[in-house]
């Protein structure tokens, strides 16, 4: 079983900001699929269902951003997932990419990413694979807490609706074809 993981905060004042982009990536493939997302477990809500002809369970953790590590390393652990390596898909935003740019990895460090660096700490390891996407401005920012937090503007949220189709092929082809034919397809 695959467990695809979007990261973001609960609540509707956070619906539409950028941190929620994981979230908003969960939803679209949801949909896309006729999956379900609302069984509680493990301070989650879950979706049990099939791409490609693979079972997967779609996550949205409950937690904050910087405890989405204890949601990922009980659901890892309910569902006896022992190489997270190969079953595991974590999709964040990445204020070092470029706004909608998609980066596709198998491992590494939380590149400043709160809830990256939630589930590295849970999980004890940094080998599982991401989905990146990026959300940097295009001008400088004093305060990356409150930008990540804040919604999309007018402009940005025209081409979110591209960016989220995009990154849910991203995940199907990483289903579908595995990680480097993804990897060479997005990145």
């Amino acid at each position: 079983m695959r467990l695809i993981v979007g990261l973001g905060n609960p609540g509707a004042e956070y619906e539409w900001s950028r941190h929620n982009l994981g979230f908003m990536v969960i939803d679209r493939l949801a949909a896309d699929l006729g999956i379900k997302v609302n069984e509680r477990q493990c301070s989650a809500v879950v979706g049990r269902g099939e791409l490609e002809g693979i079972a997967i369970k779609l996550i949205k953790p409950q937690t904050y951003m910087n405890l989405s590590g204890q949601s990922v390393a009980c659901i890892c652990a309910k569902h006896k997932v022992q190489n997270p390596g190969e079953n595991l898909v974590v999709i964040s935003d990445d204020l070092a990419l470029p706004f909608g740019k998609i980066r596709i990895r198998a491992r590494g460090s939380a590149g400043g990413h709160n809830g990256l660096k939630s589930i590295i700490s849970s999980l004890g390891t940094g080998e599982f694979l991401r989905v990146r996407i990026g959300i940097m401005p295009e001008h400088p920012i004093a305060d990356a807490r409150h930008f990540v937090l804040h919604p999309f503007t007018r402009s940005e949220r025209a081409q979110v609706e591209e960016i989220l189709e995009r990154s849910a092929a991203a995940v199907r082809a990483i289903v579908r074809e595995g990680t480097l034919k993804a990897m060479s397809q997005y990145n």
